[in-house]
């Protein structure tokens, strides 16, 4: 299942040199938390031109390296570009086009029941604010471990990644 979630569009108004890139992530944890990895796959289609990485953390959780992929992948552009950001994380992606704008507004708090509680992973969520300022990103969602070929190679890059702390 292919869902694409409203785009954000903070970016100053783009103009046809304004590079179009596909940036596929995913984050992996054994244990939540636990041992973790990251990876993307970041792709120029015009071009054709592909860039991976991956990374570990010794104590984390899922959704910290879901984060950390997107985070990983937007800093690795070297000018403001759109992103089709391709992920398989609910998490990261409602919280791109729907949460982040609303605990922006609330001091960085939330919601909980009826009283206000911090944001979960708020150091994550303001790096990943500023890097959107920057870009103009569109969120598709894709169900993960649905045979995605990018997906499965980004999956495959963060296990790899965090075996070294297993």
């Amino acid at each position: 299942m292919k869902e694409t979630l409203p785009r954000i569009a903070r970016m100053a108004k783009p103009d046809k040199r304004t590079p179009e890139v596909q940036l596929f992530t995913d984050g992996a944890c054994s244990g939540n938390p636990g041992p973790g990895g990251w990876a993307f796959v970041l792709r120029h289609p015009a071009s054709g031109k592909e860039k991976e990485a991956s990374g570990a953390e010794r104590e984390t959780t899922n959704n910290r390296m879901e984060m950390m992929a997107v985070i990983r992948g937007l800093e690795s552009l070297k000018r403001p570009s759109h992103v089709e950001l391709v992920t398989d994380s609910v998490y990261v992606g409602r919280g791109i086009s729907e949460w982040l704008s609303k605990w922006k507004e609330n001091g960085w708090r939330r919601r909980e029941k009826s009283r206000w509680v911090e944001v979960k992973n708020e150091d994550l969520w303001r790096r990943l604010d500023k890097l959107l300022a920057r870009h103009r990103v569109e969120v598709t969602h894709i169900r993960g471990h649905a045979g995605h070929p990018e997906n499965e190679r980004c999956d495959a890059l963060a296990v790899a990644a965090h075996q070294e702390y297993l």
